[in-house]
């Protein structure tokens, strides 16, 4: 007696391989037969027509805390997910000190007793092991959270017993499982570190076999400078190194990504082990915090206000903030003041029509009323590079969103939260016919598992862990948009996490068998 039964599905093993009509039926969590299944099964799925691949892989989340609220990750798995890899641009869940919100410095008291509490990776393991989870969730540890635990946000380098106490906790942090090392070159306080911080702490990693994940210092005109670096890194520390959401920004850097590429291939040619993953979309989303150059955050976000109101500073930091040409491109997508939620879907360059200021006045009025806390969508990139990014093999998918339930979110998020895996399986495998299918699975799916490191998933083969999903390649598509994001996908008919059903007929079960995956 099967748990579930597959009947007569067209076949993706994962691997590149084309399809192949075959039965699939899962027992107790694993994959039990690929073929002429015999017996019955509890539940028994007419497939036929449909396809059944491995579970897609999210090689770039950033739903470390969202899933304690959200355990349900909806957005995720509507589209397929069934594993998330967490910790990601440097920020991660831990180390947290007890009482801290996210990465603050808040100590014990003060903190809430009614909300779970973590401190490390083991304790917040078990902190999403105990209410359980729809997803599988591999963890990566922040560079920029455990700089910000041992230094606050100061703009210099460690001291020799700074730099001590964060290798060690990124080794603990190993030993209980991360996967990893990430880094956000972009974002306070990650920007402040010099190269042979972040190497020192890579080489900590390396002891347990650990994999560098780096959102690069520069995206626009030193890109190249940038992959240099994360190389560098990669080749001193002795790691595998993953470029996270691969791309180039801003016009006047438009193309230019064919020369990143170039760089990578010549690097896995003389023994690097490289990869990288991408959202199939011309714009990203970041905070309009990092509009404001990194300098005049030092110390933390109060001292940043302060110099926001010196009238010296705020001259200074006004007179670089007009030489900023992209205002129309960055649109508000969340913010807390009331009086601002107006503005959530405008542009800065159009909030400051409205409001009588420049942009750059604009920008500082929106980080000040915000507590520094605003989204945005920045429309930077440019759709042949995307795809031509989509091309490459060694590029897989990566939403860099959060997991979201479409009832209960707010604000304007970008859509890549719900939209991601089957954008490229409707855009640009069906409509536009960038990919072969089966190529596409394999991006989504034995790419990053081999990325991983994992053994027994990402591919659909007997013994393999029952990370299914089933679907409609004539139908499937993605509904989020920029305007209208909480929309989840048509197409997915079945997810399965670990045998267990999370998503029937294109609902959510409500399941949660969900694992936090160890190293």
């Amino acid at each position: 007696m099967y748990d579930i039964l597959f009947r007569n599905a067209r076949v993706f093993d994962g691997t590149g391989a084309p399809w192949f009509v075959a039965d699939v039926a899962v027992k107790n969590g694993f994959i039990v037969k690929v073929g002429a299944a015999e017996g019955n099964a509890a539940e028994t799925v007419d497939a036929n027509g449909k396809f059944i691949s491995p579970g897609f892989i999210d090689a770039h989340s950033h739903s470390d805390e969202v899933l304690i609220s959200n355990p349900t990750a909806d957005s995720k798995v509507m589209q397929g997910v069934t594993l998330e890899v967490i910790g990601q641009c440097g920020s991660s869940a831990i180390p947290r000190k007890v009482g801290s919100g996210g990465d603050g410095d808040d100590d014990d008291e003060g903190a809430d007793a009614n909300k779970p509490h973590w401190t490390d990776l083991l304790s917040y393991t078990k902190v999403l092991e105990a209410q359980g989870v729809s997803v599988n969730v591999a963890p990566l540890v922040g560079h920029g959270t455990v700089r910000r635990y041992v230094m606050g946000e100061e703009r210099r380098p460690p001291t020799r017993d700074e730099q001590s106490l964060m290798e060690r906790l990124v080794e603990e942090a190993m030993e209980q499982g991360a996967f990893g090392l990430s880094t956000g070159l972009i974002y306070v306080p990650g920007t402040y570190s010099a190269t042979e911080e972040i190497i020192a702490l890579n080489r900590a990693a390396s002891k347990y076999g650990g994999i560098y994940f780096t959102h690069m210092r520069n995206e626009g005109p030193r890109l190249l400078q940038a992959l240099d670096e994360a190389m560098r890194i990669g080749t001193e520390a002795k790691t595998p190194v993953q470029i996270s959401h691969f791309k180039v920004v801003g016009k006047a850097n438009w193309g230019r990504i064919g020369e990143a590429i170039e760089k990578v291939e010549t690097a896995r040619r003389n023994g690097l082990d490289i990869t990288a993953d991408q959202y199939p979309y011309i714009a990203s989303s970041t905070g309009l915090s990092t509009s404001v150059p990194s300098e005049f955050w030092a110390g933390g976000r109060e001292e940043a206000f302060g110099r926001f109101h010196d009238p010296k500073e705020r001259e200074r930091l006004l007179e670089i903030l007009a030489g900023k040409n992209d205002w129309g491109n960055l649109v508000i997508a969340s913010l807390s003041y009331p009086e601002h939620k107006r503005f959530i879907g405008k542009n800065v360059a159009e909030i400051g029509a409205e409001l009588g200021l420049t942009p750059g006045e604009a920008c500082l009025e929106l980080l000040l009323k915000n507590s520094a806390s605003v989204q945005i969508v920045n429309f930077g990139m440019s759709e042949d590079d995307v795809q031509t990014v989509m091309s490459v093999p060694w590029v897989m998918a990566g939403s860099d969103a959060s997991s979201l339930n479409a009832e209960k979110a707010k604000g304007q998020p970008h859509p890549r939260a719900y939209g991601t895996f089957v954008r490229i399986l409707g855009k640009y495998v069906r409509e536009i016919g960038l990919l072969r299918l089966e190529e596409a699975v394999r991006k989504m799916t034995s790419l990053p598992a081999m990325r991983l490191g994992l053994q027994d998933r990402g591919i659909l083969r007997e013994g393999m862990r029952a990370d299914l999903v089933l679907f409609d390649a004539g139908s499937i598509i993605d509904n989020a948009t920029y305007t209208a994001p909480h929309q989840y996908p048509t197409g997915v008919d079945y997810v399965l996490v670990n045998g267990t059903v999370v998503v029937r007929s294109g609902k959510h079960s409500g399941k949660r068998p969900g694992m936090v995956l160890r190293h």
